[in-house]
């Protein structure tokens, strides 16, 4: 079988495509027949040597990925021959809170999804919904879970709330379709306006450019009377505005800490005094809050929003197009 493997973290020339012999499944395990991968800001991370989990040597990468069970072992119950599924991003989290014992993730520490075939226990995987094709199942473990956990975790939002969502890549369009799953009102930010349109599509009931607006927090607040969730995805560069639309309840689940250059998240002292708001993180998710978003897409037929897809020979190209940043959704690697 073909697979990529990372040997070293200096860039994409450390994607090496390998041929290994097909697996065979133990016990517990399941082989699974990858259709398609997909890309998330770790990979990257990884890829660069500026992810904080040390990632084991020569790992298969890529956490997200979608195939059909094609072998499974002895002692197998969960899955049979056929069954379409993905896997957990931290493989061993199946429920409740996570612990040092658990932080194993697909891609990083253990094998992932960039391969013709990935070997799983059958308690990291997941059935996925049917109507997905195998492009828009392969986008769901990372950026799905974690846009699911922000805005189903905290309580907040209930229906006719405000939901604000940062740019355009996975986990925000997620996040924008999860709120309007759950009736509310969303504000979408983006630094290009002539994604506009394309937001409105997609549910955004308020959208800023802030390349007409720059200091977009007083217009936000003022146009939806305080934002009541913020899924902070923009790092130091949005973080004083996000305050800024906040209600003075409000809940900003803060994912992305530094940004490209490393600089850090301020509180500026000034704008939190006159707030109230809580500030959360998250990682990611378990499998069960994985299985609970999977039956949420699968009753409301949602469908995840594919950029652009990329062969399987293709994989270094289609890291340094997700690097590059102006994406609209996720980026996709074709199965092998």
């Amino acid at each position: 079988m073909r697979s990529y493997r990372l040997d070293g973290s200096s860039g994409t020339e450390c994607l090496v495509m390998r041929d290994e012999p097909e697996p065979c499944p133990k016990p517990h395990e399941i082989v699974v027949r990858i259709r398609a991968a997909s890309l998330n800001r770790r990979d990257t991370m990884i890829l660069n040597g500026t992810y904080p989990l040390q990632p084991r040597q020569s790992v298969v990468p890529l956490s997200d990925g979608a195939g059909d069970v094609v072998a499974i072992g002895d002692a197998v119950t969960r899955f049979a021959v056929g069954d379409r599924v993905t896997g957990g991003y931290f493989a061993r989290w199946i429920d409740g809170r996570i612990n040092a014992g658990l932080i194993d993730q697909l891609g990083c520490t253990l094998d992932g999804m960039l391969a013709e075939y990935a070997v799983l226990d059958e308690q990291w995987a997941a059935r996925l919904p049917d109507h997905l094709d195998w492009h828009e199942a392969a986008t769901l473990s990372c950026a799905g879970v974690t846009a699911w956990n922000a805005v189903t975790g905290a309580g907040i939002p209930k229906p006719g709330q405000w939901v604000l969502v940062i740019g355009s890549g996975g986990v925000s369009l997620f996040a924008l379709q999860f709120a309007k799953l759950l009736g509310c009102r969303v504000a979408a930010v983006t630094s290009r306006g002539e994604k506009a349109d394309r937001l409105r599509t997609l549910g955004a009931d308020l959208v800023v450019s802030t390349s007409d607006m720059p200091e977009w927090g007083a217009a936000v607040r003022d146009q939806t009377g305080g934002v009541d969730l913020v899924v902070e995805t923009g790092g130091p560069a949005t973080f004083a505005q996000s305050l800024i639309a906040s209600t003075l309840y409000g809940h900003i689940v803060l994912l992305t800490l530094q940004d490209a250059k490393g600089g850090s998240i301020q509180i500026p002292a000034a704008l939190y005094q006159r707030s109230l708001a809580t500030i959360s993180r998250l990682f990611v998710g378990s499998r069960s809050n994985l299985e609970a978003m999977l039956r949420a897409v699968s009753q409301h037929r949602l469908r995840p929003v594919i950029d652009k897809v990329f062969a399987f020979t293709q994989a270094r190209d289609a890291y340094r197009y997700f690097q590059q940043g102006d994406v609209f959704g996720k980026v996709v690697v074709d199965g092998a």
